[in-house]
């Protein structure tokens, strides 16, 4: 259903009116609905198929689309593009909104008109052009709202049962993701709803129901999601918050510098970290990991005994997969990985530290240890951006500063078949060691032996 086109000139959003013949439209998909089919009025026993997407092609307009026809086609469109893909769209019929009806279901925009799309007339195709392509990725993270008007997560709860029934934006993080479940409808429809908890500065979880754009969530993302709806749920006793088909989602939004995006998104990872308070020596990890299927998260007082920073940047600092967290070089434009989630689609890669640490106590070593942004970061002390500014004797110094030293290491531990020491580490925070705390973890460690 769709094809890949070469550039054209396209209309803008901005321009569109129903007097418009044989139009073409490039925009950014920030938004789209899952298929749902009616039975059809003119042709009794079959159903007509319809779902509903948002483009964007500037930073102020967006405009919606609604696709109808059978089912093969409806389910190969849908099928075929997702949230965040570049697309052209032609030849669409151009109607005045009708709040009062289909329109009152879809996300607000500044346009007075949508998109209507069939096979007959219309076609949605890829966009090819890379400086069309180029021009509208940028826009995936700009806010269809005003970016500083958000409720945290904080507000929500202090004012409670005052925002019931009230659409807001909201601006927060993903703790976590449920599995998507099944219901139906009192009318005997199916769905699906996923339930992903939220966090922030002022809230360390907070549950978001969502019956769309399932793919828009991965953990410790931030998202700034429009017009998300806020009901009190007397099961749990507390607010809840609600993605409809009328919320757009904007992940790792552009937002004022004010807002403290990385603490916000690493708040909940460090109080994770705090929670691990069992402390053991090099060999008791090893012991106790081999011994348990499961993961094992511990403390250890010891000497970083390898720590490759004076390495070539590229051993250093690498790119991988947003999704699958896969190692990607700049110049692919897909994750080579099979299993990917989002195989086929145009990369997102996060580049950052990428290390393997030894580290080692007077009991054994434990080799290759996994060190990464933004742990690395906050070890460190030093962005990605700073580190590769540094000369080779800045770098060497950094080195030196933690290299022989003894540290307090938080590690995760599994079984790893493919390491030659069967299990692999990660480490999850690292700091010099308080000569206080070492002094009492060395007499706990004699008077085990006593």
């Amino acid at each position: 259903v769709i094809n890949k086109m070469a550039a054209h000139t396209y209309i803008a959003i901005s321009e569109l009116h129903p007097n418009i013949s044989h139009s073409k439209v490039a925009g950014i998909i920030i938004g789209k609905t899952d298929v749902k089919s009616f039975p059809d009025r003119k042709n009794i026993g079959m159903d007509r198929f319809t779902f509903g997407f948002t483009v964007k092609d500037s930073p102020d307009f967006f405009i919606n689309v609604s696709t109808w026809g059978n089912d093969a086609y409806v389910n190969g469109l849908a099928s075929s593009f997702n949230i965040g893909d570049c697309v052209t769209i032609e030849n669409p019929l151009v109607a005045t909104k009708d709040l009062e009806k289909g329109d009152r279901f879809c996300p607000a925009t500044p346009s007075h008109y949508r998109l209507l799309v069939t096979e007959a007339h219309s076609q949605v195709c890829l966009c090819a052009d890379m400086d069309t392509i180029d021009r509208l990725l940028p826009l995936i993270h700009l806010p269809v709202k005003d970016s500083r008007d958000f409720y945290s997560l904080g507000d929500i709860v202090a004012n409670g049962q005052k925002l019931d029934g009230s659409v807001i934006n909201i601006l927060a993080a993903v703790k976590s993701i449920g599995d998507t479940k099944q219901f139906t409808t009192s009318d005997g429809r199916r769905g699906q709803r996923l339930e992903v908890r939220l966090f922030d500065d002022s809230v360390l979880s907070f549950p978001l129901m969502v019956f769309c754009c399932f793919n828009c969530f991965s953990s410790f993302q931030v998202l700034f999601i429009a017009d998300a709806k806020i009901s009190f749920d007397s099961f749990r006793s507390g607010m809840v918050a609600t993605v409809n088909s009328k919320s757009i989602i904007t992940v790792n939004p552009g937002v004022p510098k004010k807002v403290p995006f990385k603490y916000t998104c690493m708040l909940l990872f460090w109080s994770a970290v705090e929670s691990i308070t069992d402390v053991y020596t090099v060999s008791q990890l090893m012991q106790k990991a081999r011994e348990n299927p499961e993961a094992l998260f511990g403390i250890t007082y010891s000497f970083i005994s390898k720590l490759d920073l004076d390495s070539s940047a590229s051993k250093v600092i690498k790119t991988r997969c947003s999704k699958c967290k896969f190692l990607v070089t700049e110049d692919l434009n897909s994750c080579t990985n099979q299993l990917c989630p989002g195989k086929g689609q145009i990369v997102s890669a996060t580049t950052g530290f990428d290390l393997l640490v030894d580290f080692t106590d007077h009991t054994g070593t434990l080799h290759a240890c996994s060190l990464r942004s933004p742990v690395a970061e906050k070890a460190l002390g030093c962005t990605v951006k700073e580190f590769i500014s540094l000369t080779d004797g800045e770098r060497t110094a950094m080195k030196w500063k933690f290299l022989l030293e003894r540290c307090k290491i938080y590690v995760k531990i599994i079984p790893s078949p493919k390491m030659k020491s069967g299990i692999r580490g990660m480490v999850l925070d690292c700091s010099l060691a308080d000569p206080g705390e070492v002094k009492q973890h060395m007499s706990a460690l004699l008077q085990q032996r006593l």
